[in-house]
């Protein structure tokens, strides 16, 4: 038996996804559906306001997936639960991983194919977190058709307060929580060797 909300939900991930992805220069597809068009004009006002935060991720290097994973963990798990704006703050913060720089575009189709791989690979996972795990919040907020309602009504007016420190402060505490840990692992990685050599 199909999952409707499954599907519309991988079809609205796609589509935002793809949009972001998409090489630079090339026209963007219309979007799909109403909650892909409100998505795209939401994530828009986000990146606008976040504009000097999202600078920094600009040619992430590392593993987008694991980013946006624990990101989901951190604004969607978080004690407080759910609420539209994370979900459209992780969304956004997702498709700002995948954009690919015209600077980029010359040559390197290994970087080019990672971008599409990983676009693939956080389709699924967006989609498994929220048609999965966090499914009865939002059926619970009237779906998709909530989340268009949500931000139609507020689009006008001065929501993006309430989501620039939403998304700044999480953001950047899950980011540098993030690469610490990176940093960590490798200067562990590279020391802890040439101690053992130097005790010996």
């Amino acid at each position: 038996m199909a999952d409707a909300f499954r599907e519309r939900t991988a079809r609205l991930l796609t589509d935002y996804l793809e949009y972001c992805a998409r090489e630079p220069g090339t026209a963007a597809r219309q979007p799909s559906s109403p909650e892909a068009a409100v998505l795209r004009c939401v994530a828009a006002q986000i990146r606008e306001y976040n504009v000097r935060t999202l600078s920094v991720y600009r040619g992430f290097r590392w593993n987008r997936v694991e980013l946006v994973a624990w990101m989901a963990q951190k604004l969607l798990a978080s004690p407080r639960g759910p609420n539209w704006y994370r979900v459209a703050s992780l969304l956004t913060f997702a498709g700002m991983l995948l954009e690919r720089h015209p600077r980029e575009a010359c040559g390197r189709k290994k970087k080019e194919g990672n971008v599409s791989r990983d676009c693939r690979l956080l389709v699924a996972l967006l989609c498994a977190q929220l048609s999965g795990q966090h499914r009865t919040w939002l059926l619970a907020n009237g779906g998709w058709d909530g989340f268009c309602l949500f931000f139609q009504g507020s689009l006008q007016q001065t929501w993006t307060r309430h989501m620039v420190w939403v998304f700044v402060s999480y953001c950047t505490a899950v980011v540098l929580l993030y690469l610490w840990r990176k940093l960590l692992s490798y200067v562990l990685a590279r020391c802890i060797p040439t101690l053992w050599v130097l005790l010996l």
